[in-house]
């Protein structure tokens, strides 16, 4: 398989940002369980480039990448001020009616690294909005207001429409036997899950660059988020 370079995910460049589309499992600061990760790609272009913000390992999408410390600092006051419009699209489990549903719950950090809702957490905020609802899951256009860790997934799960895939915070595993009428799975084999990672894709993003034009793009989805939209349009009819 031909190793990923910075021109294959690349959405928007000029002389202080990089917008990238990052694929799903590819860790956006180093890891641990993995040597690749997209900083170390794109210094390989760009020795003195940062990351703006973080997406986690399995979320796919758009990316903010810096140039040098200046463009840095710009984009991090605006994310510190609330000033960066972000959309993401999830597939919830279950059929959901949100209509621009406001969620405000507090986000507190464990030990473990995960979240959870606590009297003692930062205050979190996110705009859900249905855009399909299919048999058994909902597609979501997600706005968070705050940058919470694993805050979209959470504030989900605790209102009853967990990420199709998230089993940490309650998803369910997606199978091709639960979506497909009539499929039926090879003599002796285990199946395998139709999404092997969370469904959620950071999709557009939108922010002044450091001479107060606007810069935004949209971040396509990757094969396997489009594979199961699909998938779920045509067990609809």
């Amino acid at each position: 398989m031909p190793r990923l370079t910075l021109s294959d995910i690349l959405l928007f460049e000029d002389e202080n940002f990089l917008l990238v589309n990052k694929p799903p499992f590819l860790s956006t600061l180093e890891d641990r369980s993995s040597p690749e990760n997209l900083l170390k790609l794109v210094r390989e272009d760009f020795p003195e480039a940062s990351v703006g913000h973080r997406l986690d390992k399995e979320t796919s999408g758009i990316l903010v990448v810096t140039k040098n410390p200046e463009a840095y600092r710009h984009i991090a006051m605006q994310f510190e001020n609330r000033q960066v419009s972000k959309i993401y699209h999830a597939v919830a489990d279950g059929r959901h009616d949100f209509q621009g549903k406001v969620v405000n719950l507090p986000i507190e950090k464990q030990n473990d690294g995960h979240v959870r809702i606590g009297r003692q957490g930062k205050p979190s905020e996110t705009v859900f909005q249905t855009l399909e609802i299919f048999k058994q899951h909902t597609l979501l256009e997600c706005r968070p207001i705050t940058g919470r860790m694993h805050q979209i997934r959470i504030h989900l799960s605790f209102n009853k429409a967990p990420i199709a895939g998230d089993a940490y915070y309650g998803g369910k595993t997606v199978l091709l036997s639960d979506l497909k009428r009539g499929f039926k799975l090879s003599k002796n084999t285990e199946e395998e899950p139709f999404i092997k990672r969370f469904a959620l894709h950071a999709l557009k993003i939108q922010f002044s660059g450091l001479g107060g034009n606007s810069i935004e793009a949209e971040a396509p989805y990757p094969k396997d988020f489009k594979a199961l939209i699909n998938q779920l349009e045509r067990n609809k009819r």
